[in-house]
């Protein structure tokens, strides 16, 4: 390309030079703007499905071998020992080492190792009866509050406005619903003498908070 200078005169324009500019890689929705691509959700469920697959087995192959056992110098090793280990290895690792890829399997070591200890959570209680059924209401009580825990965190919101945001007199109306049926499990077990007094507790909650509702619903608007 050429530019005058003078009347009659022509000079070559300089070429403009590119310049290639280094970016560093960024990870999968930061350039859409989406920020950093979660994976909690993704490691949680590897977590849960590794415990749940480490609990079984580990029972099924007690079940299946109830006499293989290891010993050391006279010590029994209990499998939850190993899964101590695994805990502790992966938490250590996942403060030590955190990346995205390496989390998961820290994840599935986790999962495992809280699967051999929950297996004997029940030895460990009771101080040596494996058979227990405290293992079974433990694992029962961690799959509830894993279900719980993810639900919450999915549905925060839809939880928030349809039960925290609950007025004073439905929660009231709910917790003598729950008195009322609950009650019926002292009755199954021959206990009347408590019973009854839940029963009463909770109908009276129940017709109360109702007929509030009720009162609040047939009121003018201001």
């Amino acid at each position: 390309m050429t530019t005058p200078t003078s009347p009659g005169t022509w000079r070559e324009a300089p070429r403009a030079r590119a310049t290639l500019i280094r970016v560093p890689r960024m990870q999968h929705g930061v350039a859409e703007g989406r920020g950093e691509r979660p994976h909690k959700h993704s490691l949680s469920f590897l977590a849960t499905l590794s415990f749940t697959a480490g609990f079984f087995g580990a029972r099924i192959f007690h079940t299946f071998f109830p006499d293989t056992m290891v010993f050391v110098g006279g010590i029994h090793f209990h499998h939850f020992w190993y899964g101590l280990g695994m805990m502790t290895l992966a938490g250590w690792l996942g403060i030590a080492y955190n990346s995205e890829r390496r989390n998961r399997v820290y994840a599935v070591i986790f999962g495992l190792g809280l699967g051999f200890v929950g297996d004997e959570v029940g030895l460990l209680l009771t101080l040596g009866d494996y058979s227990t059924t405290l293992t079974f209401d433990f694992f029962v009580a961690a799959i509830c509050f894993i279900v719980l825990a993810s639900l919450l965190v999915r549905y925060w919101k839809e939880v928030e406005s349809d039960v925290i945001r609950l007025s004073t007199r439905e929660r009231l109306a709910h917790v003598g619903l729950f008195l009322a049926g609950f009650s019926t499990i002292f009755f199954a077990f021959d206990l009347p003498v408590l019973g009854l007094p839940f029963a009463v507790v909770g109908a009276l909650l129940l017709v109360w908070g109702m007929w509030r509702l009720e009162r609040a619903r047939m009121a003018p608007s201001p």
